[in-house]
């Protein structure tokens, strides 16, 4: 007999959690002004709001805290992380952070500028943020099958290189300060990019002169998918899959949070000693002394710890196949799902989950709100509202897809808790003809609105 899988870890530690009541969730609600943003900690279930800094860490890395060295200037704890970072990715410069849109804040200060144009993979929201604040535009050049969630493509986070040529050719060299791979593509639903994209994407580029940078929250699950759906792959190890990356970039990006296992942190690591340089001035300005950034000594040596970790493929099997047994569950509820199912997170189609509502209405906050009142479950809504305005006509941005994204923390929930998220899902799925109204907005800032909007029922 076959034996079944098993996670390879054991419980150390629990932390209790609070089922509370309908009546409770639906007058928190009310008073977050239907923003879960706003939600106490307390008042969920379940947290799925992300899966930055949320995980659990290990003994190992519990232990290495007990050692961090908290120097000011070149402490060991910074010695041991720059190691560990030039050992995984190949570059030889770094810079902590205290996460990654302070790595983001950091780097673009150096990089971009009033006019710019930074194509790439479908940009996060602070990373868009980051560019858009700086006058600059952030052009999607993701392949299409990433807007159809029945596509089974196996590499939704890929490049169009037709997208990405247009964009040199219609726009100076000057204007382009660089190519952004963001890996895995979250806003595309967690999914991977190939190396095989990668390395048209490098050649590509390379012929008009544009360096390429990486956002690289998740650049383990990344690897791992590689490993498990790419031709050619499947006898390398995770780290070996990661350096190969990395090597066709100039530099990254990271919030430590994801892939780094930790609850803070973050980094820019890079090739080139001119930009290092010049990066350097701005960390001491906004974050602290480049050995630490606006992270302790003892925050840094649990990342070193935890960036191996994460490139183990034990672990990587581990953490994905839960996301992946959520995926299935859902599906097999008929509960439309972005295909195939993302590393760190299911996301639901709302769209198609809640047709009667219309876009103007924000049917993927609708949505989460809805799972929320239904088993005191926080998701987050990737769609109108996290798209924002646009900055020079002020309307609304439509997204291709708008998605109610569940993020699973890292070796934090069993399965039966996927098993209790999949069936208030179903609930609410069931229930959904009664759904008839959205929100409106009553209060919102003029950028990355869907942390602190505030919403009322339309």
């Amino acid at each position: 007999m076959k034996l079944p899988y098993a996670e390879p870890f054991k419980i150390k530690m629990v932390e209790e959690i609070r089922q509370s009541t309908p009546a409770e969730r639906e007058e928190w609600l009310k008073k977050a002004n239907y923003n879960l943003f706003n939600l106490k900690s307390s008042q969920v279930f379940i947290d799925l709001l992300t899966d930055s800094g949320t995980g659990a860490m290990s003994d190992q890395q519990w232990g290495a805290m007990m050692t961090g060295d908290e120097s000011y200037a070149g402490s060991k704890s910074f010695e041991k992380l720059h190691e560990t970072v030039q050992s995984i990715t190949g570059y030889q410069y770094l810079l902590p952070t205290h996460q990654g849109r302070a790595a983001e804040n950091v780097l673009f200060s150096v990089l971009v500028k009033d006019g710019d144009v930074i194509p790439g993979n479908s940009h996060f929201d602070t990373t868009k943020g980051h560019i858009e604040i700086r006058k600059a535009h952030a052009i999607d050049c993701t392949v299409d099958e990433a807007f159809d969630i029945e596509d089974p493509h196996l590499f939704k986070g890929n490049i169009d290189l037709k997208k990405l040529e247009e964009v040199y050719k219609t726009y100076p060299k000057e204007k382009i300060p660089f190519c952004l791979i963001t890996i895995t593509c979250n806003s595309s639903g967690g999914q991977p990019v190939s190396l095989e994209n990668m390395r048209a994407v490098k050649e590509l580029s390379d012929r008009y002169g544009i360096p390429i940078y990486f956002d690289s929250a998740r650049f383990a699950e990344n690897a791992y998918f590689i490993k498990m759906r790419e031709k050619g792959q499947e006898n390398r190890t995770i780290k070996e899959i990661a350096k190969e990356a990395f090597s066709y970039g100039v530099g990254m990006t990271m919030s430590s949070k994801k892939d780094g296992l930790v609850n803070i942190g973050g980094f820019i690591a890079l090739n080139d000693a001119e930009i290092f340089k010049k990066a350097s001035n701005f960390t001491i300005i906004f974050e602290g002394f480049i050995t630490y950034g606006g992270m302790a000594g003892r925050d840094m040596a649990a990342l070193a710890v935890g960036l191996n970790e994460a490139t183990e493929f034990e672990y990587l099997e581990s953490r994905i196949s839960q996301v992946e047994y959520l995926g299935n569950k859902l599906i097999e509820f008929g509960i439309p799902v972005q295909k195939p199912i993302g590393g760190h997170a299911v996301f639901i189609d709302s769209l198609s989950f809640l047709p009667n509502i219309p876009r103007e209405e924000y049917p993927a906050q609708t949505l989460a709100n809805e799972i929320y009142k239904e088993a005191g479950i926080r998701t987050v809504e990737i769609g109108t509202l996290l798209a924002d305005r646009d900055p020079v006509t002020r309307e609304n941005r439509y997204p291709k897809l708008e998605l109610v994204r569940l993020a699973i923390p890292r070796r934090t929930y069993t399965n039966n808790h996927m098993d209790y998220i999949a069936a208030a899902i179903k609930n609410v799925y069931d229930r959904r003809n009664e759904i008839k109204k959205g929100y409106k907005i009553v209060w919102e800032s003029e950028i990355l609105r869907h942390f602190t909007v505030q919403l009322e029922k339309a």
